[in-house]
């Protein structure tokens, strides 16, 4: 059995129940999980079903049976390192990379990756390994990135470490700067899209913006350029919801330019990028490194992928 207690939150979305906080705010298991592992809850003390409405502030306490998982296997990918010491390491995440093994992604992915990087490093491999157990096979992984989302990511080599970066990004110090190409261009050359995001009623693996349920989520975002009906943004997320900018962009009526979920269904939309995957990259991440007194920033180059449509975009009137 596996356990875990904490205060929820004094504003939780408005009539949420318990396992959708658990499933959505939380994010520990899934609501099938919650069902399928024999989940039981106690608020404040007394037992409740899983169905129990939220108010916030209440003493959460849960417990749950663990199944066991395929054991993570460190293997030799090749990662391209930004910036490595003794207690960190930040990389630029290939398009494609899977961040966090799962069902169906146990290899293969940057976990398995920095997993076998940290056996290579002198004493690194049995405290890590302990660091597995402790965040559920992801060695070291603060953050994420979906798949098709490439860029800046950092991680953690030891447990204290990991701690330090974990509580910038829970208290939102860490500043984060994404580049996208879109259909459309804004409204405005400079905005802000303020708007909850909310899992889908109608499919769950996707999500969708709201004026009263879900997470508090805000995105700002600059023009760069624009070319006809694309147009280059820059954008900088106060808040890392689980397909925030995503969501958002679409919202403003600019979706991402090859995203398979929630891109354009314009029939009418520039054939010559059909085939264009996800354009969506981590271009810079700002934070404190565990033991610097001064703020690091590092800064990756626009992919190969984004230049060659800016390629075929400068020859469009703006």
């Amino acid at each position: 059995m596996r356990s875990f207690s904490c205060i929820v939150e004094e504003t939780p979305p408005r009539c949420m129940r318990l396992d959708r906080y658990i499933a959505e705010c939380l994010k520990l298991l899934s609501r099938s999980q919650i069902k399928a592992r024999n989940l039981t809850a106690c608020l404040n003390g007394k037992s409740v079903k899983i169905s129990q409405i939220l108010k916030g502030g209440e003493h959460l306490e849960f417990s749950w049976e663990e199944t066991e998982s395929p054991l993570l296997i460190p293997e030799n990918i090749p990662l391209d390192i930004m910036y490595e010491d003794e207690r960190v390491v930040v990389l630029n995440k290939a398009q494609g990379m899977v961040v966090h093994p799962g069902a169906g992604n146990w290899q293969g992915t940057l976990a398995n990756a920095l997993l076998y990087r940290m056996h290579e490093k002198k004493d690194r491999g049995d405290s890590m390994l302990e660091v597995c157990k402790t965040t559920g096979c992801r060695p070291g992984i603060v953050h994420r990135l979906d798949k098709d989302t490439s860029g800046v990511m950092i991680a953690a080599w030891d447990e204290a470490a990991l701690a330090f970066l974990a509580d910038q990004f829970k208290v939102r110090t860490v500043r984060k700067s994404y580049a996208a190409l879109v259909h459309g261009c804004p409204p405005s050359l400079r905005g802000s899209i303020d708007k909850r995001i909310i899992r889908s009623h109608k499919d769950r693996k996707t999500f969708t913006v709201s004026d009263t349920e879900g997470r508090a989520s805000l995105t700002h975002f600059t023009v760069i350029r624009t070319w006809g009906n694309y147009s280059l943004l820059l954008l900088r997320p106060k808040t890392g919801r689980t397909h925030q900018l995503r969501v958002h962009l679409k919202y403003l009526g600019n979706p991402i330019l090859g995203d398979p979920i929630y891109g354009s269904t314009n029939r009418h939309s520039d054939m010559r990028f059909k085939n264009a995957s996800l354009m969506l990259h981590a271009k810079s991440l700002s934070l404190f490194l565990p033991n610097c007194s001064e703020r690091s920033k590092f800064t990756t180059k626009l992919p190969d992928r984004f230049k060659t449509i800016l390629r075929s975009l400068n020859g469009i009137p703006r």
